[in-house]
């Protein structure tokens, strides 16, 4: 066909006036398309993750007592240094006991008198010029000493309050001429070569429960340095207000860094470690529905429900939901919605 000047001419301004008209179509629908967010990612990975709990507890001493007189008197003596290991029968504090050491010899007196007299008294007996009921009454006679002599030695023994097994001294509460009451505080005394931690455990963990097991036990006051214990009781009656099992392990503490009423935290392994799929904590998103997190799928951020499992420091197991080499998002979640364009980026310093 043949074409016209005319024809070439309407054609020519027709492109002319169509190409801006498609400019701004595209622009436009560049200016519509959202951003891409920028977030932090994460690949999930799989983890050999023990199954392990968690809680807190507090040392205790393997021994302790508060001494406390039994009678009242005078503070004599201090037999001991604050803060020093004593032996067991070490006198610690010694009140004053001139009273009953005098009464105590009194009572040897009289034993002495009655133990001459039932012999006089066997004698005269075995020669027929006494009675069996004289040679009863000199026998009954030192029975009563005897018990006399006792009685006296016991009140003066408890004078003197003698540490009861080896351990170290607190701080005295008494000082020389003190006039201490009858059970008034007079010193603590610690047994802590072994120390015994305290703590408890949801009761869904009964059944893994078992004397022998081994704890990992550490102190905020000594970071990094773990303190290996073993369970050795378990209260058999569960707390009806927490539903919690009272536990108690010991732990060796012959080197001396530990010392009761610490705050301590334990890690109770339940079973063999196990390679599991894991995610850092960051990543999970919690509702009221249950826990999700965000999947980065060709640009897109895809929320998905998963299942949670154990944990292990800032690691948590992923039962369903996930597979491993998923990218899931550990920073910017707030931002994000289903579908919504995502770009990961670097982890900022922290």
């Amino acid at each position: 066909m043949r074409l016209t000047s005319r024809t070439i001419f309407l054609g020519l301004m027709a492109l002319v006036m169509f190409a801006p008209v498609q400019a701004q179509n595209a622009d436009a629908k560049k200016a519509a398309a959202p951003p891409a967010t920028a977030v932090e990612a994460h690949t999930v990975a799989r983890l050999s993750l023990g199954d392990e709990v968690s809680a807190v507890g507090t040392l205790r001493s393997s021994e302790s007592v508060v001494l406390r007189p039994e009678t009242a008197g005078r503070v004599a003596k201090i037999g001991f240094v604050e803060g020093r290991p004593v032996k067991r029968g070490d006198l610690l504090v010694g009140l004053d006991a001139s009273v009953q050491a005098a009464e105590q010899q009194q009572a040897h007196a009289a034993l002495s008198l009655a133990q001459a007299n039932y012999r006089r008294t066997e004698d005269l007996f075995n020669r027929k010029f006494v009675s069996q009921r004289a040679l009863d009454e000199a026998r009954a006679g030192l029975r009563v000493a005897e018990a006399g002599d006792q009685v006296a030695a016991a009140r003066l023994a408890r004078m003197s309050i003698r540490a009861p097994f080896d351990g170290i001294v607190g701080l005295r509460k008494v000082s020389i001429g003190d006039y201490v009451k009858e059970g008034a505080d007079l010193v603590n005394l610690e047994a802590i070569d072994t120390l015994k931690v305290d703590f408890r455990l949801p009761e869904r963990h009964i059944g893994s429960l078992a004397v022998g097991q081994k704890v990992a036990v550490s102190a905020d006051a000594l970071p990094n340095t773990p303190f290996p214990a073993t369970v050795t009781a378990i209260d058999p009656l569960i707390d009806a207000e927490g539903r919690a099992v009272r536990l108690q392990a010991t732990l060796d503490n012959r080197a001396g860094k530990l010392r009761p009423g610490m705050f301590v935290r334990v890690r109770l392994s339940l079973g063999e470690a196990q390679s599991v799929l894991v995610v850092p904590e960051q990543a999970l998103v919690p509702t009221a529905e249950g826990q999700f997190v965000f999947r980065i799928v060709d640009g897109k951020a895809q929320r998905t429900a998963v299942q949670v499992g154990r944990r292990q420091g800032t690691s948590v197991e992923i039962t369903d939901g996930l597979s491993e080499g998923a990218e899931v998002v550990t920073a910017g979640q707030i931002k994000l919605r289903d579908g919504a364009p995502v770009r990961a980026v670097a982890p900022a310093a922290r």
